[in-house]
């Protein structure tokens, strides 16, 4: 990491600011799309243009394009994040708030500990952890429940129950990866992800019948415009702003995007989209946020079972 080395302080402002916000708004975003685009055609789009411009540019710069060995990876991991957690996410914000969706989705944190717990041997279950973990799925129960009274209508359950699937896919695959053989370079390793990904949501899509269902002449600008940000500044700026933060500050300051991006999509949502703040959605998000706040700053106790890696996020977020 280079931590010596002098850069403007407005660089490293402006590219926390994209994560931040640019990742926390592409709920929205892909709330709007999904009103006139069928979910898995929309999520599609976005990653195969983005990611084959992502690894476009990563091969004009001199970089390999993965082995044979690593394309077998890539391809499951894109089923696993792109296919089955995107696809979800896509879906679901058809019947759940983009807000709301977002807060569900940032439940991954909770997943990756009992993936780490159980698949890997990387971590070990302390009544810290456990207290964090319980906070996390009580954050959930809440925005689920239709028995607790704190107003507000609970979310859709087959909404909800498509997120928790989506954040479960994305936590196995990502403990995958360090049992995989990827590209070394992190553009590479997701603009092949994305590409991979996206190639396969068109196939998905085309095979439950969306392709039928898309009349473009009648789509709005403003759902064009969605995916035109979705693809432009959610896939390709913001994640070039997270690599570039990665490699000149601390993995902890850089992960704390995780926090932030399901409170601005819920203000988002509340300001701009037209959805609800009401204290179950207060109530829930804190709880989450909780969790996963306590979760991703908890020390790592030494395991010998298995070497310790570094997390990365969900690519294209």
């Amino acid at each position: 990491m280079e931590t010596q080395t002098h850069r403007p302080t407005w660089k490293t402002l402006l590219a926390f600011a994209i994560i931040y916000l640019v990742w926390g708004s592409t709920f929205l975003a892909i709330r709007v799309g999904v009103r006139e685009v069928p979910p898995f055609l929309l999520a599609g789009i976005r990653f195969s243009i983005a990611g084959l411009a992502l690894c476009g540019w990563m091969a004009a710069q001199g970089e390999r394009l993965p082995t044979g060995r690593q394309w077998k990876s890539v391809l499951v991991l894109a089923v696993l994040i792109f296919v089955i957690d995107y696809g979800l996410l896509f879906w679901a914000e058809q019947r759940v708030p983009s807000g709301t969706a977002a807060v569900m989705v940032a439940t991954i944190p909770v997943f990756m500990t009992l993936s780490e717990i159980a698949l890997l041997g990387t971590q070990k279950l302390t009544a810290r952890l456990t207290v964090a973990l319980l906070i996390g799925i009580g954050g959930v129960a809440v925005l689920v429940s239709r028995s607790l009274n704190l107003g507000g209508a609970p979310i859709d359950k087959l909404g909800a129950a498509a997120l928790t699937v989506a954040a479960v896919s994305w936590s196995v695959g990502a403990a995958l990866t360090k049992r995989m053989p990827l590209p070394a370079s992190k553009v590479m390793n997701s603009g092949s992800q994305m590409l991979a990904g996206g190639v396969l949501l068109l196939a998905t899509s085309g095979a439950l019948g969306e392709f039928g269902r898309f009349h473009p002449a009648a789509v709005s600008r403003g759902a064009w415009a969605a995916l035109l940000y979705l693809i432009v500044a959610g896939s390709i700026v913001a994640f070039t702003a997270y690599v570039w933060l990665i490699h000149h500050e601390s993995p902890t300051k850089v992960g704390t995007y995780a926090y932030v991006n399901p409170v601005v999509a819920v203000l988002l949502g509340y300001f701009f989209g037209g959805e609800e703040l009401g204290m179950r959605t207060v109530v829930g998000t804190a709880c989450v946020l909780v969790s996963v706040v306590v979760i991703t700053t908890t020390r790592r106790p030494h395991v010998q079972s298995a070497p310790a890696v570094v997390r990365r996020p969900a690519a294209g977020d």
